[in-house]
């Protein structure tokens, strides 16, 4: 890993730990393993450091969705699955920065984030299935996405803080999350489609 990679990554490790005051740039070019002077020769200020390293931490848009829609439960589920997934690993750094935000958004891409990129690709899957007569219910695609991301997102970040709420499995929970929710937009169990 180049100097520069090792300075993101201890950035982001630290502002998960400690937030925007507690990741001074000494202990990030400490843990990062050079100095002080190599951090700012690489980003110039700590803003621009944190900047790029949150950047990086988005995780990815879930573009995994076909363009053609066949089987929606077993499509859902690819796309779900990873973004809990990451999700649940991001945790804390996702907590830290939902609390920094108000103090400093300027740190935040928010309108090319990866999440915002995962509800426009969920979207757009949505409306499809719905042209292509999968989905026949009446409803929103972006409200829609908007429901099944909150649902993801409420599991990742809750399921350690409310285990009382969240004690099914993480797979049984996703599974009956996505069963409930293409229920909700009028998809067909697969067994159903089988049988008529």
């Amino acid at each position: 890993m180049n100097v520069r990679d090792q300075l993101l990554a201890a950035a982001a490790r630290v502002y998960s730990e400690s937030g925007y005051r507690g990741a001074t740039t000494r202990r990030i070019a400490l843990e990062a393993g050079v100095n002080e002077i190599t951090l700012f020769r690489h980003f110039g200020s700590k803003d621009a450091l944190l900047r790029e390293a949150l950047a990086r931490c988005h995780g990815d848009d879930g573009a995994d969705l076909p363009e053609v829609p066949r089987d929606p439960a077993a499509e859902l589920a690819a796309w779900a699955g990873p973004r809990l997934t990451d999700m649940r690993e991001r945790r804390a750094l996702i907590r830290t920065c939902m609390g920094e935000f108000a103090g400093h958004p300027a740190l935040f891409a928010v309108e090319d984030s990866g999440p915002v990129r995962a509800a426009r690709v969920l979207t757009a899957y949505l409306q499809r299935l719905r042209e292509h007569d999968l989905a026949r219910a009446e409803f929103d695609p972006g409200a829609a996405a908007a429901l099944l991301m909150g649902t993801l997102f409420a599991d990742a970040m809750g399921r350690d803080i409310m285990p009382h709420m969240y004690a099914n499995s993480a797979e049984d929970a996703l599974e009956e999350y996505l069963a409930l929710f293409l229920r909700g937009i009028g998809v067909k169990p697969k067994r159903e489609k089988d049988d008529a």
